[in-house]
């Protein structure tokens, strides 16, 4: 076991209080991550080494950030299934991964399956523009687009109650200002657990017109 893997396992028991089970189908879900990252383009390689905290601990330390006991979770640009796949693992309830490309719909299936996620996953393989609409609890997005246009996006899955959780890296106070001048709502940014300098955005009552 790695120093990183080492470290996150440690960090997952003392936040989450997790299970062995749960644990089993990490290390499962980052030993497929791994071994097909390649293939599919899932990640950059050069994040392999230190995976669990750079990706399982960065995706896990959104699921406290939503308040109360969400029933539904929508999260945008999937991927690999960071951040969606990660917290339907951790026990996030009725969690869609929107994804449009057919290697990483692929990839996500398979994840799906093997890590025995169905009854709470499901996958849209689809352009977020092509999905039904509908409302959602909350609403994340990893590395998929700018903020603005993750407001735009999501317009047709929220409403005033719906949370946004959304981290931004680096760039969040200045996407956020960006987006308040099209979007207006209650914002907060937070800082990530895994980068002192990046950010996460958290969102709600998120509707068009420009911050006052």
């Amino acid at each position: 076991m790695g120093e990183h893997e080492a470290a996150t396992r440690e960090w997952l028991l003392e936040r989450f209080d997790v299970s062995r089970e749960t644990l089993d189908r990490l290390s499962a879900y980052v030993a497929l991550l791994v071994a097909e990252a390649g293939q599919h383009n899932l990640v950059a390689a050069s994040t392999l080494p230190g995976v669990w905290d750079r990706h399982i601990r960065d995706s896990a330390q959104l699921l406290p950030l939503a308040e109360g006991t969400p029933a539904s979770w929508i999260d945008f640009g999937s991927g690999a299934g960071l951040p969606g796949l990660v917290l339907a693992i951790l026990g996030a309830r009725h969690v869609t991964l929107v994804e449009s490309r057919r290697l990483r719909i692929g990839f996500l299936e398979k994840a799906s399956g093997l890590l025995g996620l169905g009854e709470c996953v499901r996958i849209a393989g689809m352009a977020v523009e092509r999905l039904e609409a509908a409302r959602y609890d909350v609403i994340t997005a990893r590395a998929f687009t700018s903020l603005e246009r993750i407001f735009a996006f999501g317009a047709r899955f929220s409403d005033v109650s719906t949370q946004w959780i959304l981290p931004k890296g680096k760039t969040a106070a200045q996407e956020l200002a960006t987006a308040r001048k099209a979007w207006q709502g209650e914002f907060e940014i937070v800082a990530s657990e895994t980068d002192p300098d990046a950010g996460i955005v958290l969102a709600r009552n998120v509707k068009p017109g420009r911050a006052r």
